[in-house]
């Protein structure tokens, strides 16, 4: 029995354009993997922790941890592109291509994914950042004024 060929390059285009999902775990191990699991649902989580948010005006405790999990969700998959991409052709086969006869070579779709995971990576974490200190100075603000009147 002959194993399918992953492919690096496919691997890395799955973690960066579809961020969040897991679909890359599901490429590489297969339906039994966990992680595609847990990244698609924390995902979710994300996705209604946002919806909740906007319902509540900000308010929800709950829809912030769900939004945070969600956000962790999509820096994993980028970190993935980063940690597949960079990961040498022969150890990546070594893993994931024991018994097939195709071996990868990558190519500069794959230094692309790398550089683009990295610029998309860091505009998403430091805007999360901005984001996240933004409200909770505002938070502090709204205390001291309560406090002061």
């Amino acid at each position: 029995m002959q194993n399918l060929f992953k492919s690096k390059l496919v691997v890395c285009l799955l973690s960066l354009f579809l961020p969040g999902t897991g679909l890359h775990w599901l490429y590489l191990k297969g339906i039994k993997s966990p992680w595609f699991y847990l990244q698609l649902i924390t995902l979710w989580l994300g996705i209604w922790g946002w919806f909740e948010l906007a319902q509540t005006e900000k308010a929800s405790l709950l829809g912030w941890f769900f939004v945070a999990l969600g956000y962790i969700s999509l820096l994993a998959s980028w970190l993935a592109t980063l940690a597949y991409g960079l990961r040498p052709d022969e150890k990546f086969d070594a893993q994931f291509n024991i018994h097939s006869l195709q071996k990868n070579a990558s190519s500069w779709a794959v230094i692309f994914c790398l550089v683009t995971a990295l610029l998309i990576g860091a505009f998403v974490l430091m805007s999360g950042l901005a984001i996240a200190f933004e409200q909770y100075f505002v938070a502090q603000v709204e205390a001291s004024k309560a406090i002061s009147q």
